[in-house]
Protein backbone atom coordinates (compact mmCIF):
# COMPACT_ATOMS: atom_id res chain seq x y z
CA UNK A 1 0.00 0.00 0.00
CA UNK A 2 1.09 3.43 -0.75
CA UNK A 3 1.92 5.62 2.47
CA UNK A 4 0.75 9.72 2.25
CA UNK A 5 -1.34 12.00 -0.64
CA UNK A 6 -1.38 14.98 0.44
CA UNK A 7 -3.63 17.83 -1.22
CA UNK A 8 -1.92 21.17 -1.91
CA UNK A 9 -4.19 23.80 -2.82
CA UNK A 10 -2.93 26.26 -5.29
CA UNK A 11 -4.53 29.95 -6.28
CA UNK A 12 -2.29 32.21 -8.54
CA UNK A 13 0.96 30.22 -6.62
CA UNK A 14 3.16 30.78 -9.65
CA UNK A 15 5.35 33.14 -7.28
CA UNK A 16 5.39 31.26 -4.15
CA UNK A 17 5.40 27.69 -5.68
CA UNK A 18 8.69 26.66 -4.87
CA UNK A 19 8.09 23.40 -7.10
CA UNK A 20 12.35 22.05 -6.86
CA UNK A 21 11.44 21.83 -2.63
CA UNK A 22 8.73 19.10 -3.54
CA UNK A 23 10.56 17.50 -6.19
CA UNK A 24 13.42 16.93 -3.91
CA UNK A 25 11.16 15.71 -1.08
CA UNK A 26 9.49 13.54 -3.87
CA UNK A 27 12.66 11.98 -4.71
CA UNK A 28 13.59 11.01 -0.62
CA UNK A 29 10.49 9.96 -0.37
CA UNK A 30 8.69 7.82 -2.79
CA UNK A 31 5.87 6.61 -0.96
CA UNK A 32 4.27 10.35 -1.03
CA UNK A 33 2.63 11.67 -3.58
CA UNK A 34 1.27 15.06 -4.06
CA UNK A 35 -2.15 15.87 -5.60
CA UNK A 36 -1.85 19.79 -6.70
CA UNK A 37 -5.36 21.66 -7.37
CA UNK A 38 -5.15 24.82 -9.45
CA UNK A 39 -8.02 26.47 -8.11
CA UNK A 40 -8.86 28.92 -11.56
CA UNK A 41 -5.87 30.47 -10.90
CA UNK A 42 -5.44 33.67 -13.29
CA UNK A 43 -1.42 33.74 -13.41
CA UNK A 44 1.35 30.88 -14.33
CA UNK A 45 0.52 28.15 -11.56
CA UNK A 46 -0.57 25.98 -14.39
CA UNK A 47 2.73 25.89 -16.14
CA UNK A 48 5.02 25.60 -12.86
CA UNK A 49 2.52 22.46 -11.99
CA UNK A 50 3.37 21.15 -15.27
CA UNK A 51 7.02 21.33 -15.05
CA UNK A 52 6.74 20.02 -11.51
CA UNK A 53 4.19 17.08 -12.78
CA UNK A 54 6.95 16.22 -15.80
CA UNK A 55 9.75 15.87 -13.71
CA UNK A 56 7.92 13.89 -10.82
CA UNK A 57 5.03 11.63 -12.64
CA UNK A 58 4.56 9.05 -10.45
CA UNK A 59 4.30 11.65 -7.40
CA UNK A 60 2.74 14.47 -8.84
CA UNK A 61 -1.00 15.21 -9.98
CA UNK A 62 -2.72 18.04 -11.07
CA UNK A 63 -5.88 19.15 -10.70
CA UNK A 64 -7.39 21.50 -13.03
CA UNK A 65 -10.58 23.69 -11.22
CA UNK A 66 -12.11 26.29 -14.15
CA UNK A 67 -13.22 28.44 -11.65
CA UNK A 68 -11.99 29.87 -8.58
CA UNK A 69 -14.17 27.97 -5.54
CA UNK A 70 -11.96 28.77 -2.46
CA UNK A 71 -9.68 26.57 0.01
CA UNK A 72 -12.20 24.79 1.32
CA UNK A 73 -13.77 23.38 -2.06
CA UNK A 74 -10.37 22.76 -3.75
CA UNK A 75 -9.39 20.52 -1.40
CA UNK A 76 -12.50 18.82 -1.03
CA UNK A 77 -11.99 18.21 -5.11
CA UNK A 78 -8.36 17.11 -4.32
CA UNK A 79 -9.67 14.43 -1.85
CA UNK A 80 -12.79 13.36 -3.58
CA UNK A 81 -10.44 12.59 -6.94
CA UNK A 82 -7.89 10.59 -5.46
CA UNK A 83 -8.06 7.10 -4.92
CA UNK A 84 -7.47 7.58 -1.11
CA UNK A 85 -8.46 3.93 -0.41
CA UNK A 86 -4.83 3.31 -1.89
CA UNK A 87 -3.26 4.96 0.93
CA UNK A 88 -2.77 5.34 4.73
CA UNK A 89 -2.78 8.41 5.15
CA UNK A 90 -4.32 11.80 3.42
CA UNK A 91 -3.26 15.36 3.95
CA UNK A 92 -3.51 18.44 3.20
CA UNK A 93 -0.66 21.76 2.76
CA UNK A 94 -0.41 24.87 2.14
CA UNK A 95 1.63 25.78 -1.32
CA UNK A 96 3.80 28.11 0.42
CA UNK A 97 5.51 25.24 2.20
CA UNK A 98 5.27 27.64 5.42
CA UNK A 99 4.99 24.39 7.46
CA UNK A 100 8.39 22.42 5.86
CA UNK A 101 7.40 18.69 4.18
CA UNK A 102 9.62 17.60 6.86
CA UNK A 103 7.05 17.75 9.27
CA UNK A 104 4.72 15.73 7.47
CA UNK A 105 6.90 12.75 8.15
CA UNK A 106 6.85 13.29 11.71
CA UNK A 107 2.87 13.45 11.55
CA UNK A 108 2.99 10.41 10.29
CA UNK A 109 5.25 8.80 13.09
CA UNK A 110 2.80 10.37 15.57
CA UNK A 111 -0.07 8.46 13.39
CA UNK A 112 1.60 5.35 13.15
CA UNK A 113 2.71 5.43 16.91
CA UNK A 114 -0.93 5.67 17.73
CA UNK A 115 -3.64 3.86 15.98
CA UNK A 116 -6.31 5.03 18.03
CA UNK A 117 -6.22 8.89 16.27
CA UNK A 118 -7.65 9.91 13.13
CA UNK A 119 -5.91 13.40 12.75
CA UNK A 120 -2.89 15.39 13.03
CA UNK A 121 -2.97 19.01 13.09
CA UNK A 122 -0.20 21.62 12.88
CA UNK A 123 0.07 24.11 16.01
CA UNK A 124 1.71 27.30 15.54
CA UNK A 125 2.79 27.65 19.33
CA UNK A 126 6.02 30.01 20.38
CA UNK A 127 7.99 27.80 22.50
CA UNK A 128 11.58 27.63 22.86
CA UNK A 129 13.43 25.20 20.62
CA UNK A 130 10.79 25.95 17.72
CA UNK A 131 11.35 28.60 15.04
CA UNK A 132 7.66 29.88 14.32
CA UNK A 133 8.07 33.44 12.22
CA UNK A 134 4.88 35.56 12.19
CA UNK A 135 4.11 38.84 12.57
CA UNK A 136 2.84 40.09 15.84
CA UNK A 137 -0.10 41.62 13.94
CA UNK A 138 -1.64 38.37 12.40
CA UNK A 139 0.17 36.22 15.57
CA UNK A 140 -2.21 38.12 18.08
CA UNK A 141 -4.99 38.54 15.57
CA UNK A 142 -4.72 34.64 15.69
CA UNK A 143 -4.74 33.91 18.77
CA UNK A 144 -8.20 36.02 19.31
CA UNK A 145 -9.85 33.77 16.45
CA UNK A 146 -8.23 30.27 17.70
CA UNK A 147 -9.79 31.21 21.39
CA UNK A 148 -13.45 32.28 19.56
CA UNK A 149 -13.35 28.70 17.67
CA UNK A 150 -12.50 26.84 20.78
CA UNK A 151 -15.38 28.21 22.33
CA UNK A 152 -17.38 27.55 20.00
CA UNK A 153 -16.23 24.24 19.22
CA UNK A 154 -16.17 23.32 23.07
CA UNK A 155 -12.57 21.78 22.23
CA UNK A 156 -9.29 22.90 23.83
CA UNK A 157 -7.20 23.44 20.58
CA UNK A 158 -4.96 25.98 19.75
CA UNK A 159 -4.78 26.69 16.26
CA UNK A 160 -7.46 25.03 13.03
CA UNK A 161 -5.85 27.69 10.72
CA UNK A 162 -2.44 26.34 10.11
CA UNK A 163 -2.12 24.30 6.73
CA UNK A 164 -0.59 21.26 7.89
CA UNK A 165 -2.93 18.23 8.44
CA UNK A 166 -2.64 14.57 7.91
CA UNK A 167 -5.53 12.02 8.57
CA UNK A 168 -6.09 8.74 8.73
CA UNK A 169 -7.23 7.11 4.81
CA UNK A 170 -10.65 5.67 6.26
CA UNK A 171 -14.13 6.13 4.73
CA UNK A 172 -14.93 8.08 7.77
CA UNK A 173 -12.11 10.64 6.49
CA UNK A 174 -13.60 10.62 3.25
CA UNK A 175 -17.33 11.27 4.55
CA UNK A 176 -15.84 14.51 6.13
CA UNK A 177 -15.48 15.61 2.67
CA UNK A 178 -18.22 14.37 0.83
CA UNK A 179 -20.72 17.59 1.16
CA UNK A 180 -19.56 20.89 0.31
CA UNK A 181 -18.30 23.49 2.93
CA UNK A 182 -19.86 26.33 3.95
CA UNK A 183 -17.05 28.34 4.73
CA UNK A 184 -14.39 28.99 1.72
CA UNK A 185 -11.87 29.50 4.47
CA UNK A 186 -12.83 27.90 7.62
CA UNK A 187 -12.07 24.46 5.91
CA UNK A 188 -10.26 22.98 9.12
CA UNK A 189 -13.08 24.33 11.47
CA UNK A 190 -15.89 22.73 9.65
CA UNK A 191 -13.74 19.21 9.81
CA UNK A 192 -13.70 19.53 13.30
CA UNK A 193 -17.37 20.35 13.60
CA UNK A 194 -18.48 17.67 11.21
CA UNK A 195 -16.42 15.05 13.89
CA UNK A 196 -18.38 16.43 16.78
CA UNK A 197 -22.17 15.98 15.11
CA UNK A 198 -20.56 12.60 14.01
CA UNK A 199 -19.72 11.84 18.02
CA UNK A 200 -23.05 13.31 18.70
CA UNK A 201 -24.87 11.14 16.88
CA UNK A 202 -22.76 7.99 17.59
CA UNK A 203 -20.69 7.37 14.33
CA UNK A 204 -17.19 8.60 15.85
CA UNK A 205 -15.64 8.57 18.95
CA UNK A 206 -14.52 12.26 20.56
CA UNK A 207 -12.77 14.08 19.18
CA UNK A 208 -10.74 14.97 21.66
CA UNK A 209 -9.92 11.42 21.56
CA UNK A 210 -9.64 11.29 17.87
CA UNK A 211 -7.33 14.28 17.09
CA UNK A 212 -3.90 15.40 17.89
CA UNK A 213 -1.88 18.92 18.16
CA UNK A 214 1.56 18.54 17.10
CA UNK A 215 3.47 21.71 17.56
CA UNK A 216 5.53 22.43 14.71
CA UNK A 217 9.31 23.20 14.91
CA UNK A 218 9.26 25.58 11.82
CA UNK A 219 6.98 28.10 10.31
CA UNK A 220 7.36 31.18 8.10
CA UNK A 221 5.12 33.62 7.32
CA UNK A 222 5.31 34.38 3.69
CA UNK A 223 4.18 36.72 1.82
CA UNK A 224 1.66 37.04 -0.57
CA UNK A 225 -1.05 35.70 1.33
CA UNK A 226 -4.81 35.68 0.04
CA UNK A 227 -6.53 36.45 2.83
CA UNK A 228 -7.87 40.41 3.11
CA UNK A 229 -9.20 42.25 6.18
CA UNK A 230 -12.33 41.81 5.20
CA UNK A 231 -11.90 38.34 5.35
CA UNK A 232 -12.17 38.05 8.72
CA UNK A 233 -15.94 39.38 9.19
CA UNK A 234 -16.76 36.69 6.80
CA UNK A 235 -14.93 34.04 8.54
CA UNK A 236 -16.30 35.27 11.81
CA UNK A 237 -19.78 34.99 10.12
CA UNK A 238 -19.18 31.73 8.43
CA UNK A 239 -18.34 30.39 11.62
CA UNK A 240 -21.53 31.43 13.42
CA UNK A 241 -23.24 29.62 10.34
CA UNK A 242 -21.20 26.29 11.47
CA UNK A 243 -22.19 27.03 14.78
CA UNK A 244 -25.60 26.91 14.08
CA UNK A 245 -25.41 23.87 11.17
CA UNK A 246 -23.48 21.16 13.42
CA UNK A 247 -23.27 22.18 17.12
Amino acid sequence: MKDIVVVVPCYNEARRLDGSTFLEFCRANTTVTFVFVNDGSTDETSEVLADVHAQAPKQVVIHELHDNSGKAEAVRQGVLNTSVAGFRYVGMWDADLAAPLDELLLFRDILDNLPTLQMVIGSRVRMLGRTICRSPLRHYFGRIAATVISMVLKLPVYDTQCGAKLFRATPNTVALFEEPFISRWLLDVELIARMVKAHRNGLADSPERLIYESPLKEWTERSGSKIRPRDYLVAFQDLMVIKKRYL
